[in-house]
């Protein structure tokens, strides 16, 4: 996702000018976002309170779910507004000129297009819910709450037509172009036997020149439903199913205790507590850059948020130590994933969640091959290091002092891990005060943000990642379903069946084929699309649940290293000011070591399953 370029949060004064309703328009979006994102960790804390007292507040879950709802859509809102949106292609970097032009016109026409098909699938699912008269509680409709879906949509189309160029005549010929695909889909050419096949072909074209890749997703869902005559109401049922799934709620609250904790400066305070216990032996900064890039990335998830708040950090640490710069440059960017199987990270939620698994069990199983990847890139640090200045000596005192002042950001694992396993929360309860937590270190404690004037800012960039990703989570559900309703995972169960006699050559080829979609599709997406179509094979060939999914896991956490598109490989570039080309052959070392690392997760599988079976 890319920095905020403008209309960051109107804090205090009155916008003049031409723009000025636009700006306020832009600052109520901002604070109801803030808002919205207020009262989902507000929420559960009550309930946790007054659990003690009564029988808490009546239908809580079923708001909160709704909240989810609300955050996504207008946080997916904002980031249309803010050009922000999820998109992997790089082909837009590569043109100049009238061929940049028209590309940015052709995906921007299409998204436009798939957008507002969406709205109107959104607007015929809310009515149809309006008929029924589902109440969520105290008389609130539930369709005046699912209405947030088409107003989403819409402005999203809106938004996306409007940021095409800045002259009235490029969005015209836009909204042109995205007419004619609209009325294409609508009265196919009777030249034309099926649309399907050239749909599909410029709805990949489109994503391949910078298109979101919710329309991607999403476009593909409602094609492949459109070729089968189903309505494509059916992706909106599956978004809102997903949006609202009980332990939803967990990755917005999770994403936001992270962010607090970027947006402070509990960067700092690790990064000295780290460097002040292994820093001072030879190969100690590598190792203390692998534990706290571990320790963020626990919180910031899949979000690439750990690279951009420590990769200027911690580079002039490890030049300092005498690393060379390739290497420095490989293990700030080989690191920025690790975490992603540590508690309580989001992907391994998911995962659970699609997969119908216990979120603690998941959480336990990541443990062991989490410490396995960081023991292995901590490895090879020392290795790198192995010529650096070993003069410095351990001063008892600095890594005290160190430890003191970071005490509050050392003791937010354990106030997540007892609120998980504690028993006394569940697992969304204890998101919340994770949030919580975080926000009273950064506010309160340390006072790094200031509460009116960092706080709205903190909540809404959190928002606006959480409403990137949930878009895509929810299409992406909806293709998934319909490659269920196709009896797909069932076939691929059964050819596998037939030619897959061993488990072991199954699990090979699963790493290499999972190591190629991870470096072309957004893990969030990977895991909606992919995962339900692998349960059914694992079950076939016996492998547990919980150790598939830490392969899995395992595997979405190393293609963020695969060249030419992994996210580190992009985000180091961009933060750390380096080609490419340059970031890739840095990054080889650590990408082939992780790689021995999930072979080992693969085929040893009480590496991943001895600790959830030691706690049953």
């Amino acid at each position: 996702m890319q920095p905020r370029t403008e209309n960051a949060v109107l804090i205090a004064g009155m916008p003049g000018g031409e723009a000025a309703p636009r700006r306020w328009w832009h600052w109520a979006e901002d604070h109801l976002l803030t808002l919205l994102l207020a009262l989902m960790v507000v929420l559960p804390l009550a309930e946790i309170g007054l659990r003690k007292f009564s029988t808490g507040i009546p239908n809580a879950p079923d708001f909160l779910r709704h909240l989810t709802l609300l955050v996504g859509m207008v946080g997916g809102v904002v980031a249309a507004r803010d050009g922000r949106l999820l998109a992997l292609a790089t082909a837009p970097a590569l043109l100049r000129g009238r061929w940049k032009h028209a590309a940015l016109v052709f995906s921007t026409a299409v998204a436009a297009a798939v957008t507002a098909f969406l709205c109107v699938a959104s607007l015929q699912f809310v009515l149809e819910e309006r008929e029924g008269g589902g109440v969520l509680a105290y008389g609130i409709r539930l369709w005046t709450i699912q209405l947030a879906m088409p107003l989403g949509f819409g402005l999203i189309c809106l938004r996306l037509l409007w940021r095409v160029a800045a002259t009235w005549a490029h969005r015209a010929v836009t909204l042109a172009l995205t007419a004619a695909f609209i009325l294409a889909a609508i009265f196919p050419p009777a030249a034309v036997p099926s649309l399907t096949l050239p749909a599909l072909a410029g709805l990949l074209a489109a994503t391949a020149l910078g298109a979101p890749i919710f329309i991607a997703l999403g476009g593909a869902a409602m094609i492949l439903f459109w070729s089968r005559d189903v309505p494509i109401t059916a992706v909106s049922i599956e978004h809102y199913g997903l949006v609202t799934n009980p332990a939803l709620p967990s990755i917005p609250l999770f994403t936001l205790a992270g962010y607090f904790m970027a947006e402070g400066k509990a960067s700092q305070r690790l990064v000295r507590v780290f460097q002040a216990l292994v820093g001072w032996f030879r190969g100690g900064p590598a190792i203390a850059t692998a534990l706290i890039c571990a320790f963020f990335t626990s919180f910031t998830g899949g979000s690439g948020v750990t690279i951009l708040a420590l990769g200027g950090l911690l580079m002039p640490v490890l030049i300092a130590a005498k690393f060379t710069q390739r290497d420095a440059l490989g293990l700030v960017t080989g690191a920025g994933s690790l975490g992603i199987l540590l508690p309580p990270c989001l992907p391994v939620i998911l995962y659970a969640i699609l997969a119908k698994v216990d979120i603690r069990q998941m959480f336990l199983s990541g443990l062991g091959p989490a410490v396995l990847l960081i023991a292995m890139t901590c490895a090879w640090g020392v290795w790198a290091g192995r010529h650096a200045d070993t003069s410095a000596k351990f001063d008892w005192r600095e890594a005290g002092r160190a430890m003191w002042d970071a005490k509050w950001e050392l003791l937010l694992p354990v106030v997540s891990m007892v609120a998980l396993f504690g028993g006394w929360a569940t697992p969304v309860e204890a998101a919340a005060v994770t949030a919580f937590y975080a926000f009273l270190v950064a506010v309160v404690i340390h006072r790094d943000l200031r509460f009116f004037g960092d706080c709205p800012r903190v909540l809404t960039e959190a928002g606006v990642l959480v409403g990137g990703i949930l878009l895509i989570l929810s299409v992406a559900l909806g293709l998934t379903n319909f490659l269920v309703d196709a009896q797909i995972p069932d076939q691929l169960a059964d050819w596998a069946a037939v030619h897959v006699q061993s488990r072991w050559v199954f699990l090979l080829g699963l790493n290499v084929v999972l190591l190629f979609i991870g470096g072309l599709v957004e893990i969030y997406a990977a895991i909606v699309v992919v995962v339900p179509l692998l349960i059914p094979i694992g079950a076939r060939l016996g492998i547990d649940p919980l150790h598939l999914g830490i392969i899995f896991l395992a595997n979405m956490e190393l293609s963020f290293l695969a060249p030419p598109v992994g996210l580190n490989l992009l985000l180091a570039s961009y933060r750390l000011n380096r080609p490419m080309p340059e970031v890739m052959r840095a990054v080889l070392p650590l990408l082939g070591i992780r790689f021995i690392g999930v072979l080992l997760i693969t085929y040893i599988p009480w590496i991943s399953l001895a600790l959830p079976q030691w706690l049953r």
